[in-house]
């Protein structure tokens, strides 16, 4: 689905600008908010697409269902009035609107499965906004604090100079593993495993369709004629 994809492609693309621009982590967890609050606001109105379709396809299978018990019942009542005739006309037309039928049902698995992958990473986003939110003056502090260190370096020797970037970049390095390893988290929860069964479902679903005739048969025996 392309807005998986490219909300997956926005997060890794925030992840690469926030590394490419580490030296400065006071101004880019700024930045990196205010994308992710534009993110979200995407992302909402994508998920109540995508849940609208869900909507749409679930009232098309309800009313396929609808339609086929409408048949199925006017077959029984032909059969009752012993007009054979007009009941294959309604069985036909009951098996035609079953066979759509797979395909609307189908279709509304696949609009709901994608109408919970939209709202799990919704709630997922609008979580780690929250919680970056919850520590952006702590990380600005630390920064601040990092900054005053770098300063005092600067007129230290040479080796208390050296020590002190490679803390500094030990830090950050730190940082952005953890933003990397959250990336690659999401990438793999992202991944849809792949459905055997589902795969094999459209080979075998026309397997046993009864002809109009054995239908007939089998209403027969249920109305007792």
């Amino acid at each position: 689905m392309a807005i998986l994809e490219r909300f997956n492609d926005i997060i890794k693309a925030n992840i690469n600008a926030v590394l490419d621009k580490m030296e400065d982590p006071s101004k880019m967890i700024d930045q990196y908010l205010a994308d992710m609050m534009d993110d979200l606001a995407e992302v909402k109105r994508e998920t109540a697409g995508v849940m609208a379709e869900e909507t749409r396809t679930k009232r098309m299978m309800d009313e396929n269902i609808a339609e086929v018990e409408k048949y199925d019942d006017f077959a029984k009542k032909a059969l009752v009035a012993r007009k054979d005739d007009d009941a294959r006309v309604f069985i036909d037309k009951k098996q035609q609107l079953e066979s759509a039928g797979v395909g609307i049902k189908a279709a509304y698995e696949t609009a709901h499965a994608n109408a919970m992958k939209m709202r799990q990473m919704h709630d997922k986003l609008s979580s780690d906004i929250e919680a970056l939110q919850a520590r952006r003056q702590t990380i600005k502090a630390k920064v601040a604090v990092a900054k005053t260190q770098e300063k005092l370096t600067e007129v230290s020797a040479t080796l208390e100079r050296t020590q002190g970037a490679m803390g500094a970049f030990d830090r950050m390095e730190q940082k952005a593993d953890r933003m990397l390893d959250e990336a690659t988290a999401m990438e793999e929860l992202n991944k849809e495993p792949v459905d055997e069964a589902k795969a094999l479902e459209e080979k075998y679903a026309k397997q046993g369709t009864p002809t109009v005739d054995e239908e007939m048969d089998k209403l027969k025996k249920e109305l007792g004629l």
